[in-house]
């Protein structure tokens, strides 16, 4: 397509768009590139907070094409500015509601009702964080939730993680590929984690275990600097120096909204019907950690992004 042609707009600013991107992280921003590109007019929900988990990191150095890394909000910044380069639309609003059995496919926000030919879902999930000071004032300071992302800046220092989970024993498996030492947290005396991945941690020398503890404040200023933990058997609680902090107490799909419109799991994760990216409603797609309970990884949720708008534009296609 030659670079100076752009996706048409419609009418109407309330549509119908041929193509609706609910979310504003790596994955809608990616789909709307990919919709607009096709020549597909398309409209974006960023919610007023926009960019997705991206926005709360420092330095991303895993991320194809930026060799000395780049800052997560610069990276969203980017994105952003290229989907409307090429004539996306962007509302800084949340969607209030959705009506599937419509079509075209009514989405409510603010008052208004917005139309859509085809809908990509890519409202991510949110890392549940421990509820406790200093917690979420020193995120991306040496708390995180993606060891995976931000091991390599803790070579050599002293880290601790929290949880009892799957997700935990990975976390901690990661870590001890760079931290000195990794210090599990549990609040309880066994860990739900399978035998298989509990094993593998505790096996570790890198690896020590603190049962029946809990986290209930960090300390730091510009950076984490200590923890203080507390015995829940004994009640005593002590101030311990870690350099890192990651929490690993689940994720919860931003997908509320799409209760009883969109067929999720148990968990709220949104199913995926078609081996791509289509859901049980024909003409509703999804990408992004919405659906994806695994990797959670930026480069991921671009390629799943990617492969939603295709799939958006072969469906537009043959609605004609």
């Amino acid at each position: 397509m030659d670079k100076d042609v752009f996706a048409p707009k419609p009418e109407s600013p309330m549509g119908p768009w041929d193509v609706v991107v609910i979310g504003s992280g790596p994955s809608g921003l990616t789909a709307a590139i990919y919709t607009t590109r096709g020549a597909a007019s398309t409209l974006i929900f960023g919610g007023e907070v926009w960019g997705g988990q991206l926005m709360l990191t420092t330095m991303v150095d895993n991320f194809p094409g930026f060799p000395e890394g780049i800052l997560g909000p610069e990276l969203m910044e980017k994105m952003k500015k290229q989907a409307e380069r090429f004539g996306a639309e962007f509302v800084g609003v949340n969607v209030d509601s959705i009506d599937v059995t419509k079509k075209p496919f009514e989405i409510k926000s603010g008052g208004k009702t917005y139309l859509a030919r085809s809908v990509i879902v890519a409202t991510g999930a949110e890392t549940v964080w421990l509820d406790a000071p200093g917690i979420k004032k020193l995120i991306g300071k040496g708390i995180s939730s993606c060891a995976p992302c931000d091991a390599p800046f803790f070579r050599g220092k002293k880290v601790a993680v929290v949880g009892g989970g799957d997700s935990a024993m990975e976390e901690a498996s990661v870590l001890t590929k760079y931290a000195s030492e990794v210090t599990l947290i549990h609040r309880r005396d066994e860990f739900k984690a399978s035998a298989a991945m509990q094993e593998k941690v505790k096996n570790d020398p890198k690896v020590k275990i603190m049962w029946n503890s809990e986290v209930i404040e960090a300390i730091g200023e510009t950076k984490l600097e200590k923890l203080v933990i507390k015995n829940n058997e004994t009640g005593e609680t002590a101030e311990v120096p870690f350099d890192g902090l990651f929490i690993a107490i689940g994720h919860k799909p931003t997908s509320d909204i799409f209760a009883r419109q969109i067929e999720r799991d148990e968990r709220g994760y949104i199913l995926k019907k078609t081996w791509h990216s289509g859901t049980s409603t024909r003409g509703i797609f999804v990408a992004g950690d919405v659906t994806d309970k695994h990797f959670r990884q930026a480069v991921v949720s671009t390629g799943m992004g990617c492969m939603a708008a295709m799939e958006a534009l072969e469906y537009l296609e043959e609605d004609k």
